[in-house]
């Protein structure tokens, strides 16, 4: 499984921004999607996932901003950014791992595929 993360750029405090991970490869329809994010001289983080079946889980830090969706047909997941903080500045990462049956996953070291990052800024 290969995963490309786009989407990202600069965007004023308040704004929004979606970034995709498009995936390609084998068994994605049980693909495990997962969206951390790393700011400079911070570890990487958890900001959203979705299962298979399009269950979700977000980090206490975009719940209610943020929504992360996939589109089986074209095996991409989504993540929408709104009301975006300065403090949302990082690169975020898209992973997945191939787990029909797993419900939240907010360890890195738990997935098994992982895109490059793509850089969002938010100024203030």
């Amino acid at each position: 499984v290969q995963l490309q993360a786009s989407g990202g750029g600069l965007v004023q405090a308040g704004g929004s921004l979606r970034l995709s991970c498009a995936a390609s490869g084998r068994g994605l329809s049980l693909l495990f999607t997962g969206w951390f994010r790393q700011a400079p001289g911070k570890e990487r983080e958890f900001v959203a996932s979705i299962t298979s079946r399009g269950t979700t889980d977000y980090a206490d830090s975009v719940r209610g901003r943020f929504t992360i969706s996939r589109d089986n047909a074209k095996n991409t997941a989504y993540l929408q950014m709104n009301s975006l903080e300065p403090e949302d500045t990082a690169v975020y990462h898209c992973a997945g791992k191939l787990a029909p049956f797993l419900t939240t996953m907010k360890t890195a070291r738990g997935y098994e595929y992982w895109g490059q990052g793509t850089q969002v800024t938010v100024s203030s």
